[in-house]
């Protein structure tokens, strides 16, 4: 949507404000996993759904070659497995594996707190940013 400056600049607060305060988390989740954080970014990917390479390349940022190596790197490690797409037969699906969803569940389970400024709103504060978040993020459990 064209003419927005405000919703670009909040839209740039925000994302500064989550990039900068989850580094500990992104630190724990790669020492948890063993993973480098590019393989966690496909696998929790994959955990909503199965993609092709050429989707992961684009939900994750890469190029399809950085995309098709990473899911060789999964592959080979037993986390994702490739399957012909039952809706186009020309297509391969990566999906996770049991062992994936093992090391998706560990992820999850990572300990992820607030950060302080936000930690420090009032409940009511809290809820009305909820109220709005959900307008245009809707809570899918993860």
């Amino acid at each position: 949507m064209p003419g927005k400056p405000l919703a670009d600049q909040l839209w740039r607060q925000m994302s500064t404000f989550v990039f900068d305060n989850r580094e500990s988390w992104r630190r724990a989740a790669v020492e948890r996993t063993g993973l480098p954080f590019s393989r966690i970014r496909i696998l929790r990917r994959l955990a909503r759904a199965p993609m092709t390479v050429k989707q992961i390349a684009a939900a994750v940022t890469v190029d399809a070659p950085a995309a098709t190596v990473a899911v060789n790197d999964l592959e080979g490690r037993g986390l994702v497995v490739r399957r012909i797409d039952p809706e186009n037969r020309r297509c391969k699906l990566v999906s996770l594996t049991d062992a994936g969803r093992d090391v998706v569940a560990i992820i999850d389970a990572v300990d992820d707190p607030a950060p302080e400024a936000l930690a420090r709103l009032s409940d009511e504060q809290l809820h009305a940013l909820r109220a709005m978040i959900d307008r245009f993020a809707p809570r899918t459990g993860r």
